[in-house]
């Protein structure tokens, strides 16, 4: 598949889980959440330390994400990616974008083996939606 493609599939989710949400509006992890919420798609926090973020309650866990999420976009460092993904794989999510910075080799292989379509060729899910600060 072409990243286009990748792309198509990623965005063709009723709803993404955004982990690694912040609180803090200067961090890409809560950047990303109103990125979604620009798009008018639906997005859930997954901050195990915040009850609510942008006025969404948020997910403690990946696996406490409702079912019509099977897109998540992954703010989180290299080594929590890696251990995360197996988490995500497991809960079956589909699409796994990890945002610039959050890739980790070990878990773009696994997300290959086990057939998940994974975004991590330094695309940024900002960029492709066109995210503005307002």
């Amino acid at each position: 598949m072409k990243i286009e493609e990748q792309i198509s599939q990623f965005l063709a989710s009723p709803a993404f889980g955004v982990v690694g949400a912040s609180t803090n509006r200067e961090k890409y992890g809560n950047k990303v959440l109103r990125c979604f919420q620009q798009s008018g798609k639906k997005a859930i926090p997954v901050n195990p330390n915040e009850p609510e973020i942008e006025g969404v309650p948020c997910a403690a866990t990946i696996s406490d994400l409702p079912a019509d999420v099977v897109s998540i976009s992954m703010i989180t460092p290299p080594v929590v990616t890696a251990k995360l993904v197996p988490l995500a794989i497991e809960k079956g999510i589909k699409n796994i974008w990890m945002q610039p910075g959050a890739e980790h080799p070990d878990a773009v292989a696994l997300c290959r083996e086990k057939g998940v379509n994974v975004i991590a060729d330094g695309s940024c899910v900002l960029v492709v939606l066109g995210y503005h600060e307002h």
